[in-house]
């Protein structure tokens, strides 16, 4: 990723001096966005959830369709070559500017909301050896996040370069502690544990499977948020087909080894002991193999992970914000660049997102699960409408003038992306779709902004009646909150 950021004004307007990355380049950046703190969380997550039969249909379910969704992706870049940052563009051109706004918002709004979830991971594990941490939420270990937050704020406000160097280190850096479990507790399987822990201690049922299959959606989807990363960088890319590749390469690495951390440790530890082990449940459930050093080598890695991850989504998320209102969809204060080429206006606004949820982490009953819950709950909008889009494509034949066969077959990956991803927005639930309603409704206001500054129509009629039924969600959301039918 060292390449990354030679000009980031290039996409204002300018002449272009961005320098290109290869393949291999932009795969470690799938990577690297999707291996951060979720692998470490899945042995108790799906201990909580289930047991082997679910892990595997969960992971199967989750494997096809967030391929049918990579498959979206890489083939949205090639057809649609003109639009960058993917994420955005795409819902900006297939449902409008409003939409596309909001998926934008949202997807920036699920990365700072993911950002918090690292630094109380980081200070959970930090908290296995100093007690006075908690689980991350006490006012020190939020005094210590936030020290953390304006630290890396600093690190990349001197240039996304130099940034991104340490991020291509620390990707690599941070696969050796995975690499290193899954070879351990692959020698120490047991197959009778491996049988017991078959149903999860539940009874063997058609219904009992869909709900433990169910309730694993969110953790699978969390531990794959990135897919999207090539797309968001793709105008650095040297050969536009680099993207495609770089996004399915990058996924098919990732679920093999996220596949193999929760299913190895059904073989090792029982369901209930999954369930109950402290986060990161990695590092228990390597102690439970080899003692407490395996604790110890999880938890740095975890710390090493979780930071790197961090610095890479925090580009991304000043990225995300800064390239709309390049467009006019954000307001002009957005693009401003400091003397290092950095986005320091959507830097600042990042980092005080942030900065904002690690103190509603002090008020949260469970802070980790809660903001890992809401992280991808924000993201499941931006993931439909690129979905969405590629369905749109497909049907209306735009880019398919002559070609049938290659139509029909795109048409069916992408209904079925679709199809994964409002059950996703389902399997979340109510209580999450009011509170993402919390977060998108007041966003709107930075698009009036932007619509103003531009002398340009605020809302078209069904915009408008999206913009209400986004508030409606919200106040029914804070009404929730204040009368303790949403808790957090």
């Amino acid at each position: 990723m060292s390449e990354i950021g030679s000009d980031t004004a290039a996409a204002a307007g300018g002449k272009s001096t961005v320098a290109k990355v290869t393949l291999a380049t932009l795969t470690a950046m799938v990577v690297g966005s999707m291996i951060g703190a979720g692998v470490f969380s899945l042995p108790a997550r799906f201990g909580v959830a289930t047991g082997v039969i679910g892990a595997v249909v969960a992971w199967t379910i989750a494997g096809l369709g967030m391929l049918m969704l990579a498959f979206v992706f890489q083939t949205l870049a090639v057809r649609k070559p003109d639009l960058d940052a993917g994420v955005f563009a795409y819902a900006k051109a297939g449902f409008g500017d409003y939409i596309g706004f909001n998926s934008a918002f949202g997807f920036w709004a699920s990365a700072c909301v993911g950002n918090t979830f690292y630094w109380i991971f980081i200070m959970t594990t930090i908290g296995r050896a100093f007690p006075a941490l908690g689980k991350g939420d006490t006012i020190l270990a939020v005094a210590l996040s936030s020290a953390g937050v304006w630290t890396f704020h600093y690190l990349i406000s001197r240039g996304v370069k130099e940034a991104a160097t340490i991020n291509r280190i620390v990707t690599i850096a941070k696969i050796l502690p995975i690499l290193l479990f899954i070879v351990v507790v692959a020698l120490s399987f047991s197959a009778g544990q491996f049988h017991a822990n078959f149903w999860g201690g539940q009874p063997a049922s058609f219904s009992t499977l869909y709900e433990q299959v169910k309730n694993t959606m969110i953790i699978t989807t969390f531990v794959f948020l990135g897919i999207e990363g090539a797309s968001v960088y793709s105008r650095y890319a040297k050969r536009r087909e680099d993207v495609g590749k770089a996004t399915v390469l990058g996924f098919l690495s990732v679920l093999a080894i996220f596949a193999l951390v929760t299913l190895l440790s059904y073989g090792v530890m029982p369901t209930q002991e999954l369930a109950n082990a402290r986060q990161p449940s990695m590092a228990s459930v390597l102690a439970s193999v080899v003692g407490s050093w395996g604790s110890t080598v999880i938890s740095i890695g975890v710390v090493v992970s979780v930071l790197g991850a961090y610095l890479a989504w925090t580009l991304m998320s000043a990225e995300v914000m800064y390239i709309p209102a390049t467009n006019e969809d954000m307001p002009k204060f957005l693009k401003r660049l400091n003397r290092a080429g950095v986005p320091i206006a959507a830097l600042i606004l990042t980092s005080l997102l942030i900065q904002i949820f690690l103190v509603v982490t002090l008020s949260s009953e469970d802070a980790l699960n809660f903001m890992l819950d809401l992280c991808t709950s924000l993201a499941l909008v931006p993931y439909f409408l690129v979905a969405a889009y590629g369905f749109k494509l497909a049907i209306t034949k735009e880019t398919y003038e002559s070609e049938a066969k290659a139509r029909r077959s795109q048409a069916i990956i992408a209904g079925l992306a679709t199809i994964y991803t409002v059950f996703l927005v389902y399997a979340a639930g109510l209580k999450f779709l009011l509170l993402s309603c919390i977060i998108y409704a007041p966003g709107t206001v930075l698009y009036v902004k932007a619509r103003r500054e531009n002398d340009k129509l605020l809302f078209r009629r069904a915009e408008a009646v999206l913009c209400g039924t986004l508030i409606v969600g919200g106040v029914a959301g804070v009404i929730g909150l204040a009368s303790g039918a949403i808790t957090i």
